[in-house]
């Protein structure tokens, strides 16, 4: 049994060495491409239809406002779901965990990352507080400029969320106590 952890060190450390056409086979294996006949199948068709009930991914499921961000062609306003405490704590987690390497913990845009990007910088999420609630979502969704879609690590709840979490880091930004004076852009 002692020889086990040995062992299993030796075939970890021994995949290191794998020649890169072992690790391309896949690309190269026999494969259908779309519309070519087969012989596997009765029907002589590659192409399968999908199991019922399957749904693309691309395609939006149930109220448009609350899976893409729009209805009838245009941004929602407002968060489309209910806002309470769970939601904004899920909704600062994923953004801390998803967002805040680029926006900023803040959502100021002061990030490690946007210092050191030359193309665009992201920006200052609490400047977009004019915007609709919908196009933090679609953002998110769908990719914005250099940012890719984060639909593949964000659910649709989870997304709500962060758009919730980014609405009330704007809120906390800009109120101001009575008497308070803003403070110039620039001192922020």
């Amino acid at each position: 049994m002692r020889w086990l952890i040995p062992a299993a060190g030796l075939v970890a450390l021994s995949g290191c060495d794998v020649p890169s056409e072992f690790l391309q086979r896949m690309e190269v294996q026999a494969k259908y491409e779309y519309y070519e006949a087969s012989d596997f199948w009765a029907d002589g068709r590659a192409m399968r239809t999908p199991p019922a009930g399957t749904v693309p991914r691309e395609r939006p499921v149930g109220n448009p406002g609350i899976s893409t961000g729009r209805a009838n062609g245009t941004l929602v306003a407002n968060i489309p779901v209910e806002v309470d405490k769970k939601l904004l704590s899920l909704g600062q987690k994923k953004y801390n965990i998803v967002c805040s390497q680029c926006h900023g913990v803040l959502g100021d845009g002061n990030s490690i990352v946007a210092e050191n990007m030359a193309l665009r910088l992201p920006p200052s999420l609490l400047e977009l507080q004019g915007k609709p609630a919908g196009h933090f979502y679609a953002a998110i969704n769908e990719g914005y400029g250099v940012m890719p879609s984060f639909s593949g690590e964000l659910d649709v709840h989870e997304r709500w969320a962060v758009v919730a979490y980014v609405r009330a880091l704007q809120a906390a930004r800009n109120t101001r106590t009575e008497g308070q004076q803003p403070v110039p852009q620039e001192n922020r």
